[in-house]
């Protein structure tokens, strides 16, 4: 295959890229440094280059040279990669560590903007044979608070001067699966994740007489467990929901009862109906069971990233893609999806999507090694030539597809 050729041609330069950019880890939606050196990898190749209004996004554009079709006509596919790092302080013996204190590249999205920067490069190389154009996004914030919906806030699905048929973005993983392996599965691939923030309001007092007052912890306490009943009783098993309170926060000292309780959870579902519903049903249960104990519950619900969903037909020729580059030995399927969350599911709601996942494991020890967004998660980035090779390969033939009127 070209592609494969082609990237391991440039596959020195790209691991060169990765090893810089994770020196430089940036957070959120300002990535000057990262932007720039985006800017710096694509400098000479002939694409349409803009930058975000609002956030260090990059997008380019490549238009191909093949085909019979022209202006609004020609296909459009979109490949992502997502640049921004974690608040997370390295611990690895690497001589490329971060320089950025407290910052780090814990989930391999460093990996991610080098393989997206060597697509652009070898469909660059072979436009004259590409069908149609590629819109290539480069992405802050997907840690948080979300830089893809403020992308397509600013037009990147028509970036191309037409909306985009179909996206591709991967994934690397850091543990789970042998080095170069690929696996993904269709539907529902990551979680939707919201926030809810529930203040339970009472009277505070003091802590020798509760009679005399109206005490909001042992209210909040019993809403907190109460939303676990909730999961299991009130949500199927075949469409699961995860409630996790991770903050709590009441009172000040031991013989003061307070005014109020706050605890703040994130809500995970893999359904639009589920989403709506367990939001619903927090709001009832809080102000249901604050009230049955005369207190006040305030419920803030934070919508999140939607649901991250594979769509069949573009997640089929995904995989039969990786299985024609790499072998049918290196894709594994994923009997069920994760509860953590994408934000490529904005673009996922409006343009047909697949997102696939790489390892990039560096030890045979993978079941044991350290997992994305740990301190020592590490990735071997030999396989970052594998995943510039397939997002140009699924370009190229999504491209080739939809010039011949395939769907």
């Amino acid at each position: 295959m070209r592609t494969t050729d082609l990237a391991s041609s440039i596959g020195p330069d790209l691991i060169a890229l990765r090893r810089e950019l994770h020196q430089m880890p940036e957070l959120g939606l300002e990535l000057p440094k990262t932007q720039k050196k985006v800017l710096d990898a694509l400098a000479g190749l002939d694409l349409e280059v803009t930058v975000g209004q609002g956030l260090s996004s990059v997008v380019a554009v490549l238009r191909g040279g093949g085909g019979s079709r022209s202006g609004t006509d020609r296909p459009v596919v979109l490949l992502r990669g997502d640049m921004d790092g974690l608040r997370v302080s390295e611990d690895l013996p690497l001589d490329y560590v971060s320089q950025h204190p407290g910052q780090m590249h814990a989930c391999g999205h460093d990996l991610h903007v080098a393989g997206l920067v060597g697509a652009a490069r070898i469909l660059h190389e072979l436009r004259d044979e590409l069908e149609g154009d590629v819109v290539f996004m480069f992405q802050p914030a997907e840690e948080g608070p979300g830089g893809a919906k403020p992308m397509v806030d600013e037009g990147l699905l028509d970036a191309a001067g037409r909306r985009v048929d179909a996206a591709y973005a991967l994934h690397v993983y850091s543990s789970e699966h042998p080095r170069g392996t690929w696996f993904g599965r269709p539907g529902p691939l990551m979680a939707a994740a919201d926030e809810v923030v529930v203040r339970v309001v009472g009277e505070g007092g003091h802590g020798s007489a509760p009679s005399r007052a109206k005490d909001p912890i042992p209210v909040a306490c019993e809403i907190v467990l109460a939303l676990q009943t909730l999961v299991t009783r009130g949500f199927s098993v075949f469409d699961p929901v995860v409630i996790t309170v991770g903050k709590f926060v009441g009172g000040t000292k031991d013989n003061i009862i307070p005014d109020d309780a706050v605890f703040e959870a994130t809500v995970r579902s893999l359904s639009p109906q589920s989403r709506a519903e367990v939001m619903r049903r927090i709001e009832q249960l809080a102000t249901g069971i604050a009230e049955g104990h005369g207190l006040r519950a305030e419920v803030t619900q934070l919508p999140g990233y939607p649901v991250t969903m594979n769509d069949e037909a573009e997640y089929a020729f995904a995989k039969a893609t990786i299985e024609d580059l790499f072998g049918a030995d290196r894709y594994v399927h994923q009997r069920d999806p994760e509860m953590g969350s994408e934000d490529f599911s904005f673009v996922g709601e409006l343009v047909p999507s697949a997102y696939v996942n790489l390892s990039a494991c560096p030890v045979d020890d993978y079941e044991n090694a350290p997992d994305n967004h740990s301190p020592r998660a590490d990735f071997d980035d030999a396989v970052v030539p594998d995943g510039a090779a397939l997002l140009a390969e699924l370009a190229l033939r999504r491209c080739a597809q939809l010039a011949g009127g395939d769907a």
